[in-house]
């Protein structure tokens, strides 16, 4: 293998090693987070997929660390083999989201019906699941927003249930985190959603926000849809980066292989002859 091939080759092998070990890394902490915080539950935790996020965490870290492993450790040793799984793992990924992405818009009412299933369940599990509820409370400060459809949604949550029946002290509120904040505030009412639920709507918008999450979300990704789109390219471009680094490996790999087969065989016939 003469220098510049040589020069080539390394680039090649090192630059894939890097990307690899980046992603290697990062798959390794969302694992160690993913741990950590189901270690640190109580014991009645949520066991669902989608309605836990530290399950979630485990799963995709979990995935992340196999196939980059099998990136790093191939490039680096020139195994053909791991490459090869590598590859074809990512082609079968990229394939995957691309049919996410086409059945998505196709069926958009469908997924819209299904993520609002799956938000529904998340709000009836409020308070089961410290995570769970983290996240709830981000999403609805962040998109000041309040339930699925709308804040009576929160109705179907066992503690902030709508019923003369219901013994908890948050019976016909809402989260905190539906609350609206004023500027100037200074002194926080955590309280501020309590009993909102049997109030007039009039009375209601001046506290918490009315409008349901899943509207919110749905307008929020029309608004940014620029931003959305660039983000999925850009994560598209890094595979099909990956993929590509690991082609040309595979290429120079067979490639010296097959020369230092023509080198055995020529020296073999030399020997013979002399």
């Amino acid at each position: 293998m003469n220098t510049r091939r040589k020069k080539s080759f390394r680039a090649v092998k090192f630059t894939l090693f890097v990307f690899c070990y980046i992603f290697w890394v990062f798959s390794a902490v969302l694992i160690a987070v993913g741990i950590y915080a189901k270690v640190a539950k109580e014991s009645d935790v949520v066991d669902t997929l989608m309605a836990d996020p530290a399950l979630l965490l485990i799963i995709v870290g979990s995935l992340m660390f196999t196939i980059t492993f099998f990136g790093c450790f191939g490039a680096l040793r020139n195994l053909s083999l791991l490459l090869n799984m590598f590859v074809g793992i990512l082609l079968a990924i990229l394939l995957l989201q691309v049919t996410a992405a086409v059945l998505g818009l196709m069926f958009s009412e469908k997924v819209q019906e299904r993520t609002e299933q799956l938000m529904m369940k998340a709000i009836v599990r409020y308070r089961d699941d410290q995570d769970l509820e983290n996240v709830i409370d981000f999403i609805q400060k962040k998109f000041k927003c309040c339930g699925v459809d709308s804040y009576l949604d929160w109705s179907k949550n066992m503690y902030f249930n709508a019923s003369d029946q219901n013994p908890s002290l948050e019976a016909y509120g809402v989260p905190f985190s539906c609350c609206i904040r004023l500027k100037n505030e200074t002194v926080f009412n955590s309280m501020c959603g309590y009993e909102t639920q049997k109030m007039k709507k009039g009375v209601v918008s001046r506290l918490i926000y009315t409008t349901g999450c899943l509207d919110e979300i749905v307008w929020w990704g029309k608004q940014n849809l620029l931003l959305v789109g660039g983000m999925t390219l850009v994560l598209l471009c890094i595979e099909i980066c990956m993929m590509s680094l690991a082609s040309v490996q595979l290429r120079q790999i067979r490639s010296v292989q097959q020369t230092r087969k023509h080198n055995k065989s020529k020296n073999l016939c030399c020997n013979r002859k002399s």
